[in-house]
């Protein structure tokens, strides 16, 4: 039974299929929309639209932007013999709030997971290989730690390691407040491996 008009529902339904959404917070936003002043609603309208139409791949690093290169590969002031290879724009976005990385990146759009049939080809792999033809010194890969991620650390690894270029991984363990008792083998093998000293 609907409890609401169809034009209600379709909004909600529409708004459910957005990801971290479920059915309460896509009920919440759809009221909030139709709440909001016609005006406004076209403007968020308008926006999403001119995102989707503006928004493209940086032709070097393929992170989103609407520009042909990005504003960090455009900068001068940025260490391009220094590339971080990362799975997704949103990673990107977390290092840069860190403030502390000077180089570039390159975005892989993805992770290598043959169980959900995304092989090597699926991902921005050879389009990176193309990029170390370049000046570049050292290769920081920064996927994430799962197994997709650990996987595609390895093959991107062992993909760059003749050419000489220094290749590394980024440390990752315990977080912050964690338990030692409930973090997993491998979280903790990673935390001992990726030690520094006092």
């Amino acid at each position: 039974m609907d409890y609401y008009s169809k034009h209600i529902s379709k909004l909600i339904e529409e708004f459910s299929k957005l990801p971290g959404i479920g059915s309460k917070s896509a009920q919440r936003l759809a009221f909030h929309v139709l709440n909001m002043t016609q005006e406004q609603v076209d403007n968020l309208a308008g926006t999403i639209i001119n995102a989707k139409k503006n928004v493209k791949y940086c032709k070097c690093c393929f992170t989103l932007t609407d520009e042909d290169m990005c504003p960090i590969c455009k900068s001068d002031k940025r260490d391009h013999s220094v590339i971080m290879v990362v799975e997704s724009t949103r990673d990107l976005a977390a290092y840069e709030k860190t403030g502390r990385y000077n180089g570039v990146y390159h975005v892989l759009h993805g992770a290598i997971s043959p169980t959900l049939g995304i092989g090597p080809n699926d991902i921005k792999l050879k389009e990176l290989i193309e990029r170390l033809r370049g000046d570049v010194k050292e290769v920081i890969i920064s996927t994430n730690s799962s197994v997709e991620g650990e996987a595609t650390a390895l093959y991107i690894s062992k993909l760059i390691k003749p050419s000489g270029i220094k290749v590394s991984r980024i440390a990752s363990g315990v977080p912050v407040g964690g338990d030692l008792e409930y973090i997993d083998e491998i979280t903790l093998l990673r935390a001992l491996e990726g030690r520094t000293d006092m």
